[in-house]
């Protein structure tokens, strides 16, 4: 090894040191928004005492901060805290989300499904199809984690390649491609909803559509999926080389009489249901339109999202389910459910903290003031469409290395930088859409991703000395490449003035 080779491994063992270590040292994302809710308070209270005001640029009304720190505030806190939860916007449409995909993996549809893809593949597409499935995968949230990645280890081994570089395609597929699908999945509707609660600090009426970044991520799908099979191709698998490990006696189990059974019912449900929502989208009369105006992109569909997301879920797992018989009964549907449920447990506190820390940051003006004061330095920056957009992209990126939850981290990030880009003139499904491939790109070398300890069990059962720095080397240049090649088709983008979803264009009208 030469010095400068050395010296460079030096550098960057220290550079993750420090990411891990700031990242250890930052308290649980819970306390982490009750802490935030209670400086909100507390700042609220500092400010107020000074004369602080600023100029709305569309209404010219004079904004103050609002003191927190008071008996009123005090009155307030407690009256609407029951209210600042229940009404938080992602809260509800999480849940239903999951209810149905709950039942679709719950009867085993996913993991046949997942199985079937990868499968039916030819070899030389095969490092490509599991790319592509990871992606697709993040439509039922955790799945891709638990099962696709160590079954990609399988398949690789089952074909005499690295099962390491199997999970190194199909780990950056899952997280580092988390945003981009072919279907809307949990994550759409839940940061719509955090990016409409922001948006409603300029704009007490402004809705953002859980289809807002559709056209965006449907196109990315494919992109990734070319990217993340190039760089396991020529740079992974040349880098591990022959795997001479133990093969045991892992193999990839073929499709049951039952579960092809199951399969071929989801798919005449999966038609029909296909077809009842055309009916209901295509005529220019379709029931699922506006009945007023026959608009489909303010239409009772678009506003359903959430709802076609469970039902689609629903119907499509119970038709697997009676086909390849794991639906004994009612219950059975139930119990997959109830189990997407259990799941949710330190989500639901957490968005408890976060929903009053929202609350607190609107009352108290502060997250108008510090929009309208932060739009006013970005507009004299002179920074154009393309810089400021890729600022962003790479704040986002780095916040992610020490905060893994991308809902946590956009709870925190929307009330600033969407305020913020709307009074610049930018769209918040614009901005929600720069943060979410700044977020994703990173996800698989930041030790603070929830899943990550998982992943480096996965590497160790075929690399006993694999640790986080074999995790980070290998999934390193899926990082890079996702960050360079995804912040060009943005820029792209911008310079075509494409819309990125059914509505929603990159700037205000």
């Amino acid at each position: 090894m030469t010095n400068s080779s050395a010296e460079n491994k030096n550098f960057i063992s220290k550079f993750l040191s420090i990411i891990e270590k700031v990242g250890n040292a930052l308290p649980d994302p819970v306390s982490l928004f009750a802490l935030m809710a209670l400086a909100v308070v507390v700042i609220s209270g500092i400010t107020s005492s000074f004369d602080i005001a600023v100029t709305h640029p569309g209404t010219g009304e004079l904004i103050k901060p609002v003191n927190l720190l008071s008996v009123e505030g005090l009155h307030k806190i407690l009256t609407e805290m029951v209210d600042n939860f229940t009404s938080f916007a992602p809260l509800g449409t999480v849940l239903v989300s999951l209810l149905g995909i709950g039942i679709a993996e719950g009867t085993g549809l996913i993991g046949a499904a997942l199985r079937l893809l990868v499968l039916s593949a030819p070899k030389k597409l095969l490092t490509f199809v599991i790319v592509f499935a990871g992606i697709l995968s993040n439509t039922a949230s955790e799945v891709g984690y638990v099962l696709l990645i160590p079954l990609a280890a399988i398949i690789f081994m089952s074909v005499g390649r690295h099962p390491i570089a199997g999970m190194a395609a199909a780990f950056a597929a899952v997280s580092a491609g988390y945003s981009a699908n072919l279907l809307l999945g949990t994550i759409d509707p839940l940061l719509a909803g955090l990016s409409e609660e922001a948006a409603r600090i300029i704009d007490p009426t402004y809705q953002v559509n859980p289809a807002a970044n559709y056209y965006f991520m449907f196109v990315s799908t494919f992109f990734l999926a070319g990217i993340g099979t190039w760089i396991t191709e020529k740079v992974v698998i040349p880098r591990l080389g022959v795997y001479e490990g133990e093969t045991g006696n892992e193999s990839l189990d073929k499709l049951t009489k039952e579960e092809k059974r199951g399969l071929k019912f989801t798919l005449v449900a999966s038609l029909v249901f296909t077809a009842l929502i055309l009916w209901g989208t295509v005529p220019a009369d379709g029931f699922l339109r506006d009945p007023e105006t026959g608009s489909l992109l303010r239409s009772p569909f678009m506003s359903g999202i959430v709802a076609f997301i469970f039902l689609g879920g629903a119907v499509t797992g119970i038709a697997y389910g009676i086909g390849a018989r794991t639906i004994k009964t009612d219950k059975d549907v139930i119990k997959g459910m109830a189990k997407s449920m259990e799941t949710l447990g330190i989500y639901i506190v957490l968005t408890f903290f976060a929903a009053q820390f929202v609350a607190y940051f609107n009352w108290t003006n502060l997250g108008l003031i510090f929009a309208i004061e932060g739009a006013q330095l970005l507009e004299s920056s002179g920074l154009g469409d393309i810089p400021l957009m890729l600022s962003f992209i790479i704040v986002s990126a780095v916040v992610n290395l020490v905060m893994g939850s991308a809902s946590a981290k956009w709870a925190i990030m929307a009330p600033v930088f969407i305020p913020m880009f709307m009074l610049l003139g930018y769209s918040p499904e614009f901005t929600q859409v720069a943060y979410r491939v700044g977020d994703s790109v990173t996800n698989i070398i930041s030790p603070m991703m929830s899943y990550f300890a998982l992943i480096v069990a996965f590497f160790q059962r075929y690399d006993k000395n694999a640790g986080i720095g074999t995790i980070i080397a290998t999934m390193l240049p899926y990082s890079f490449a996702f960050l360079l090649f995804w912040s060009c088709m943005l820029i792209v983008w911008i310079l075509l003035g494409l819309p990125i979803g059914p509505g929603a264009g990159m700037f205000l009208k």
